[in-house]
C-alpha cells in the first residue's frame, strides 16, 4: 500500500475534531506514564525514605541524559508534521530514517559514558553520602537501557507526528504494563523468586523500555512505515543538518531545566536533617503532581504536530487558531484539576509515603505548586505550539530566564540564604512558572513564528 494512502489530514475540517483526534490518545499516554512514575514511588516507600530520595534524583539524571533523544524528537516532530502537512511524503520518510539513526548512535555514546563514570556522576550531582552507592546502581542499570530508550523515544515522536497515535498508544500501554508489573516481582518477588530489592526498580525500566523497542520496530515493518525498510539507509548531511539546528535549542532547553531540577535537590540537599524529608517530598509531589502535567504534555504534544502540519500544508491562521484554542481548553481543565488537588493534598500525599514528616511536607508543597499551575499549561501548550512552528529558540530561551535568573537564584536565597528550607523552594519554583507562562504567551501572541517557518524553510531547503 502506498505510503499516502494511509495519511492522516489534520489540516482541514474542524478545529475541535482535530485537536479532540490527536489529543485522547496522548492523554492516555500521559495517563500510563503517570501510573509507572507513581509505581515507582509507591513501590520505593515500601523499602525506605532513602529510596524513594535516589529514585527521584536519579529520575532527574536520567531525564538529563536522554535529553538528546527528547530533542531529536521534538526536531523530528517539527520537520515531520510539516512534511506530512505538504504530502511530500518521500520527505516524511528520509527524515524518520535520519533521525533514528541519530538517536541511535547517540545513545552508543552516551552509553558508552554512563557506564565509565557512574559515579563521578553520582558525585557531580551533589547525591547525600548516604544514597551514592545506590544511586551508582541505579545509573548503571539505565545506561544499558539508553540504545532501546532512545529507539523508543524516536519512534513514538515519528508516530505522533503523522498523527498515528494510536501507535503511540499501544507500544506506551505495554511498556506501561510490563514497567508497573516488573516492579513489584523484580523487587518483591513472585513464588520461588525471592526478589532484588530496591535494584528491581531500574531493571523494571529497562525492560519495559527494550519491550517498548521491539515493539515499535514491529510496527513500522506491519504498517506504512515499512518502507523504511525498503532500501539501504544512507547518511544526509543536510537533513541531519536540519535536526541539529532544530534539535539543539530544546537539547539546551531540557539541559537548563533538568540541570536547574538537579540544584534543587541539591540545594534540598544541604539542608542537614531536614534534607532526606525535602527530597522525598520534592520527589513525591512532583509524582502526584503529574497528574496535572498529564493533559497539559498530551495538549502540548498534540500542539506541536498540529502547528506544524497546518504550517506545512501552507494555512498559518488555522495553526494559529489552534494554538491559542488548545491553550485555553487546557487552562480551564487544569485550573479545575488544581482545585481538586489542593483540597485533598494530605490525602493524595498519604498514597505515596507513611513517614509522617514527609506527608506533611509533600501536603504543603502541592498546596503551594497548585497556585501555578494554570501558568504552567499557559506555558507548556503554548510552547508546544511554538516548537511545532520550528521556534524552539525562543522557547529555550524563555526556559532558562525563568530556571536560571528567577528559580535557581530565588530558591537559594530563600532556602539556605533566609532559612525557609524547603518552602523556599517550593516558593521560589511557583515564582518562575509565572514569568515562565508571561513570556510564552507573549512570545506566542507576537506572531513572530510565522516568519521564522517562512525563513526556515528558505535557509535550510
Amino acid at each position: 500500500m502506498p505510503f499516502k494512502e494511509e495519511a492522516i489530514d489534520l489540516t482541514m475540517g474542524n478545529l475541535w475534531t482535530s485537536i479532540w483526534q490527536i489529543s485522547w490518545p496522548m492523554l492516555l499516554v500521559m495517563i500510563f506514564n503517570f501510573f509507572v512514575g507513581l509505581t515507582d514511588i509507591y513501590v520505593a516507600g515500601f523499602i525506605s525514605p532513602d529510596v524513594q530520595a535516589v529514585v527521584g534524583f536519579v529520575g532527574q539524571i536520567y531525564f538529563l541524559i536522554i535529553l538528546i533523544a527528547n530533542a531529536i524528537s521534538i526536531g523530528t516532530v517539527a520537520l515531520l508534521s510539516r512534511a506530512i502537512g505538504a504530502r511530500n511524503y518521500d520527505h516524511a520518510l528520509e527524515i524518520a530514517r535520519q533521525s533514528l539513526a541519530f538517536s541511535a548512535l547517540s545513545a552508543v555514546a552516551l552509553t558508552v559514558f554512563g557506564l565509565a563514570f557512574p559515579r563521578e556522576i553520582v558525585l557531580l550531582a551533589g547525591f547525600p553520602p548516604g544514597i551514592q552507592e545506590m544511586g551508582v546502581r541505579f545509573l548503571r542499570i539505565f545506561a544499558l537501557a539508553l540504545g532501546p530508550n532512545y529507539l523508543l523515544i524516536i519512534s513514538n515522536a515519528i508516530f505522533r507526528a503523522s498523527g498515528e497515535v494510536k501507535k503511540n498508544l499501544l507500544s506506551m500501554f505495554l511498556v506501561s504494563i510490563i514497567n508497573i508489573v516488573g516492579n513489584f516481582i523484580f523487587v518483591f518477588g513472585i513464588f520461588s523468586f525471592p526478589g532484588l530489592g530496591y535494584i528491581g526498580i531500574a531493571l523494571a525500566t529497562a525492560l519495559s523500555a527494550t519491550v517498548g523497542m521491539v515493539v515499535c520496530l514491529v510496527l513500522f515493518r506491519t504498517s506504512r512505515w515499512r518502507l523504511l525498510y525498503a532500501r539501504p539507509w544512507s547518511f544526509s548531511p543536510s537533513l541531519t543538518r536540519k535536526i541539529i539546528d532544530l534539535s539543539w535549542p530544546a537539547a539546551l532547553l531540557q539541559i537548563a531545566w533538568n540541570a536547574g531540577s538537579l540544584i534543587l535537590y541539591n540545594i534540598l540537599g544541604r539542608l542537614g536533617q531536614e534534607s532526606i524529608t525535602g527530597l522525598s517530598s520534592l520527589t513525591n509531589g512532583l509524582r502526584i503532581e503529574a497528574v496535572i502535567y498529564l493533559p497539559a504534555f498530551a495538549l502540548h504534544m498534540a500542539a506541536s504536530v498540529l502547528v506544524g502540519q497546518n504550517l506545512g500544508a501552507g494555512n498559518p491562521e488555522r495553526a494559529e487558531k489552534i494554538g491559542w484554542k488548545i491553550t485555553f481548553s487546557g487552562i480551564i481543565l487544569i485550573s479545575v484539576m488544581a482545585l481538586f488537588i489542593f483540597a485533598g493534598a494530605e490525602r493524595l500525599a498519604s498514597l505515596v509515603t507513611k513517614s509522617p514528616d514527609v506527608l506533611a511536607e509533600t501536603a504543603r508543597y502541592l498546596r503551594i505548586m497548585m497556585l501555578s499551575e494554570p501558568f504552567m499549561a499557559l506555558s507548556t501548550i503554548l510552547g508546544g505550539s511554538l516548537q511545532g512552528a520550528g521556534d524552539t529558540k525562543g522557547a529555550m530561551w524563555i526556559v532558562v530566564i525563568a530556571m536560571w535568573l528567577v528559580r535557581i537564584p530565588l530558591a537559594y536565597f530563600l532556602a539556605l540564604g533566609a532559612g525557609y528550607g524547603a518552602l523556599g523552594v517550593w516558593v521560589a519554583m511557583v515564582a518562575s512558572m509565572l514569568v515562565q507562562g508571561t513570556l510564552i504567551a507573549w512570545r506566542f501572541r507576537r506572531g513572530r513564528w510565522k516568519e521564522l517557518h517562512v525563513e526556515w524553510e528558505r535557509n535550510l531547503s
